[in-house]
């Protein structure tokens, strides 16, 4: 067995006006992420540790900001397609650990949700996604609550 393991990070500002996505569940705030696609912060941090995993770039590679297909793009639709591109390379998830960086909402009650929708995108039991939520304390741009990221890492395999 192969095994290879990636890591992923993104962040996304704040705005009034926005659906607030985080692993693909809508979460009722008065503020979304803003962002060419729906700005799934979780989402897009756990695709670019599948992609590196893989050897495959970004997701900015893959869904460029300049291609207007791609303009409010549901990030559950771009984490099925990069599950696609790793399977043609003979990989699966084995495993994820995430941890989401907002001084608001509370992303806790909302894990579990988070879990399923993950799990079912890339075909995996939810018991390997792991999904963490922390604050900053109150200091920098997160404690200001002028945006949010996430952290992830994952593990991809392959039978050798």
């Amino acid at each position: 067995m192969k095994i290879r393991v990636g890591f992923g990070y993104d962040i996304h500002k704040l705005q009034e006006g926005r659906a607030l996505w985080m692993g693909g569940v809508q979460i009722d705030h008065p503020k979304g992420l803003l962002g060419h696609s729906d700005a799934d912060v979780l989402l897009h941090a756990i695709s670019d540790a599948i992609l590196g995993a893989a050897n495959m770039r970004d997701i900015g590679f893959h869904f460029p900001d300049t291609d207007l297909k791609f303009k409010g793009a549901d990030s559950k639709m771009l984490l099925s397609e990069i599950y696609g591109l790793i399977a043609k390379k003979g990989y699966t998830v084995s495993n994820i650990d995430a941890s989401i960086c907002a001084e608001a909402p509370k992303m806790n009650p909302h894990i579990p949700a988070m879990q399923e929708m993950i799990a079912g995108l890339l075909h995996i039991d939810q018991d390997e996604v792991s999904i963490k939520a922390t604050t900053s304390e109150k200091m920098g741009f997160v404690g200001r609550e002028e945006g949010i990221k996430c952290y992830a890492v994952v593990l991809i395999q392959k039978d050798a």
